[in-house]
């Protein structure tokens, strides 16, 4: 006879919580546990702006509502027959202290503490901690407790992530002379597969090349020509397919991503400004994630005093771009009056909540330490005629409970692409300078 699979217990850390307030509604028909300790943290998390707060404050709300009338160190149902029950874990007593094995007494221990309690007290039960803290996950695993990432929000296969383009090698060069000369091509005539929208191509002959598009509303493969924005001409095929990207008007939403010095933000912030006359703003943003967890709200200054150095880098950018001209022609001086009218305009992402953004580029920078959650809301921000480009390396994250697979670009990538509204490209060659260049591959 074939063994009973055990029922499970899975028992949420903070991190969870935090990530996703619904994540108790993700575990189908399997029981949730809570230790008391997570909704102490839960609660210095409730004041603050960040997705994290609101977060915080709609998990304390939902479960406030669930425990109307009931003692939640019992178990509740959480919605009938369709999914488990719920408690929360109030005694730490195990037989074995996580605090005397690690050597000092802090909130992951008291957690570690309330699942090994759980697990000597239902014993035919399989309980599992769920925890996006990998090194929580470690110590669980050295004290015999089942661990895991929790995985609701991830992308299965970061390895094969779109990448936004193809490169075709033909024998024929006629077909590259076609692309050129007729300035179209028809799908079948050049792939063997049907085409994704606004997917790029690099068509490679012996002794030619072309750079092509598949527009999705023609059915045709167009030409992509190396345009130049607000004095930045792009180096390579992929910052061209950049390019044509950002300055398509029918690609609503953009990612790029790729690795430092891949020109992601600047062929960004260029495509906006040549496009400035059809937006009345451009806004520029990116995460903050302050360094220690020290909230910004502490640093001594007004608001933009306590966001510059976060945003520094968006300025470099568009201090570049300025010096493409001289400082008396009138680009140079349109940047300036631009940044003294506010039409383009350097903000904090907490400042866009609840907003309706209408008639802007917005430029969204250092995605990858987003959450989807987070990528979500900002998106259903768009008002009409808004553009959103986002930038990124998902390899390069700063925050600590996300990673390549679960971060909010990756998320973005893996769902909307073959979409006609949106456009993808990976760069690849750093073109910052030869000794960046030269760093990133030795070093």
């Amino acid at each position: 006879m074939a063994p009973v699979d055990k029922q499970k217990i899975f028992v949420l850390d903070t991190s969870v919580l935090l990530y996703d307030c619904d994540a108790v509604k993700n575990f189908q028909k399997n029981d949730i546990a809570i230790p008391i300790t997570v909704l102490e943290e839960i609660d210095t998390f409730k004041k603050g702006s960040n997705v994290i707060n609101l977060h915080a404050r709609e998990f304390s709300r939902y479960l406030d509502k669930i425990s109307d009338k009931n003692m939640l160190q019992k178990w509740i149902p959480l919605n009938g027959e369709t999914h488990g029950k719920l408690r929360v874990l109030n005694n730490e007593n195990s037989e074995i202290d996580a605090a005397e094995v690690f050597g000092n007494a802090k909130n992951d221990h008291r957690i570690l503490n309330a699942v090994l309690k759980l697990m000597e007290d239902e014993p035919d039960k399989k309980v599992i901690l769920v925890s996006k803290d990998i090194n929580l996950r470690i110590k669980a695993r050295a004290l015999s407790i089942d661990a895991e990432d929790y995985e609701s929000i991830r992308i299965k296969d970061i390895d094969h992530l779109y990448r936004g383009k193809t490169e075709l090698k033909y024998d024929d060069p006629e077909l590259i002379n076609r692309l050129y000369e007729e300035g179209q091509l028809e799908p079948e005539a050049v792939l063997e597969e049907p085409p994704a929208s606004n997917h790029f191509y690099i068509l490679k002959n012996h002794s030619s090349s072309a750079l092509g598009y598949y527009n999705a509303q023609k059915d045709l493969i167009e030409p992509v020509h190396r345009n130049t924005a607000y004095g930045v001409t792009p180096r390579n095929a992929e910052q061209t397919f950049a390019l044509q990207a950002i300055m398509n008007p029918d690609n609503l939403l953009v990612t790029i991503t790729g690795a430092a010095g891949t020109g992601k933000t600047l062929l960004a912030l260029a495509g906006a400004m040549e496009q400035r006359h059809s937006y009345q703003q451009i806004y520029l943003a990116r995460p903050i994630v302050p360094l220690s967890n020290n909230d910004i709200g502490y640093l001594p200054g007004d608001i933009n005093s306590k966001i510059d150095p976060y945003m520094q880098p968006l300025w470099d950018n568009l201090t570049f771009i300025k010096n493409q001209y001289p400082q008396t022609s009138k680009q140079y001086q349109k940047v300036e009056e631009m940044l003294e009218n506010e039409k383009l305009r350097i903000i904090p992402l907490a400042y866009i909540r609840g907003r309706s953004l209408s008639n802007i580029i917005f430029i969204v920078d250092e995605a990858q330490n987003l959450t989807p959650h987070e990528v979500k809301t900002i998106i259903t921000r768009a008002g009409e005629n808004t553009k959103i480009i986002f930038t990124g390396d998902i390899y390069q994250i700063d925050t600590p409970y996300l990673d390549t697979q679960s971060n909010g670009l990756s998320f973005l990538v893996d769902r909307m692409h073959d979409n006609d509204l949106y456009a993808h490209i990976n760069l690849e060659k750093g073109e910052r300078s030869e000794l960046a260049n030269l760093a990133s591959k030795l070093l």
